[in-house]
């Protein structure tokens, strides 16, 4: 065979060789996002984490995959989904909606990158070694629910100046209730409330805790961070209304709901940055390097509608403070 004919046989051998065998493209990451509630309940907040991926430069279906898995409120499942995440080899966890999620990834991995979403101090809970240097693989966002717990009896002190009793609902399973419960009884003792703290962690249970507060004239109600609550944040809305009793909460889905109030920081401005903070670790950063973020700004959300079937007027200075008054 003469060269020429040699180069010009290899050249069409190498147009036609398969595509596959030249040059195999990269596997797409697979984010794990290991939920308490459900997909529909989360929704708003699903979608501020895939904002903040998008911010990032990823699309979900196109530059990455996003495996679900929501315990629909049983937390008992949360362990074995956090273990099948791993299994499925995922690139980074989410674990959103606490404490309960994110001790369950942490049993199932010491090695996959984690991402929370709390409420609580995460230095003070152990998951991290500092805020700046979280160390190890772990990172994400402390939205300082808990901290703002005196503010929220604060407002509740502007709207009823002369109520005495003040009732805190708290879940009994959550991982952070009795810190919280602790700091909120402290908050409502400071502007001269007395305190009837009550457990749910069923919807016959708040039925119950609402049939208990009638019964003991609560002036108010404080619900306490925790997921269980968002997913029965109808049910809470409506026993408010049949009992007449104004309710302040920590998040605005709970005034959308009909709920009186709410003050705290934008769950899904947290959710936003958690998906930021994914994104940054799909592109190669580590969680240890990453500081977690702490929440800055807070919102108050007032339902005028509410206000105005309990027979309350809101003061023009707390009117004043709010950031959203649906009507």
């Amino acid at each position: 065979m003469q060269r020429r004919e040699f180069i010009e046989l290899f050249g069409a051998a190498v147009i036609a060789w398969p595509t596959s065998a030249r040059a195999q493209p990269a596997a797409v990451p697979v984010i794990g996002f290991l939920g308490t509630a459900s997909a529909s309940e989360y929704a708003p907040y699903t979608a501020g984490f895939i904002r903040g991926l998008n911010e990032a430069g990823f699309i979900e279906g196109r530059d990455v995959v996003i495996e679900y898995r929501w315990a629909e409120g049983h937390y008992d499942r949360l362990p074995e989904m956090a273990v099948d995440l791993v299994r499925r080899k995922v690139t980074v966890i989410f674990a959103s909606g606490g404490g309960l999620p994110l001790q369950a990834a942490i049993a199932a991995t010491a090695t996959i990158p984690i991402i929370f979403s709390l409420a609580d101090d995460p230095v003070s809970r152990g998951f991290v070694a500092s805020l700046n240097r979280p160390g190890g693989n772990i990172t994400g966002v402390n939205f300082l629910a808990t901290e703002v717990t005196a503010k929220r009896f604060e407002l509740l002190r502007e709207l009823l100046p002369k109520a005495m009793r003040a009732v805190l609902l708290a879940n009994p399973d959550a991982a952070l209730s009795e810190t919280e419960r602790q700091r909120a009884e402290a908050a409502a003792r400071a502007v001269g409330y007395e305190v009837l703290s009550l457990d749910a962690n069923s919807a016959a249970d708040i039925e119950t805790a609402f049939a208990t507060m009638a019964r003991h004239r609560a002036s108010a109600l404080l619900v306490t961070v925790d997921s269980f609550f968002l997913r029965q944040r109808g049910q809470i809305a409506e026993l408010s209304a049949r009992y007449n009793i104004p309710t302040v909460a920590f998040e605005r889905e709970f005034v959308v709901a009909g709920a009186l109030m709410s003050y705290g920081t934008p769950l899904r401005n947290s959710y936003r940055q958690a998906g930021l903070y994914a994104g940054r670790i799909l592109k190669g950063a580590k969680p240890s390097d990453l500081p977690v973020v702490q929440a800055t700004s807070f919102e108050l959300v007032i339902n005028l509608k509410t206000a105005k079937a309990l027979g309350l007027d809101i003061p023009a200075k707390v009117l004043a403070l709010a950031d959203e008054v649906i009507e």
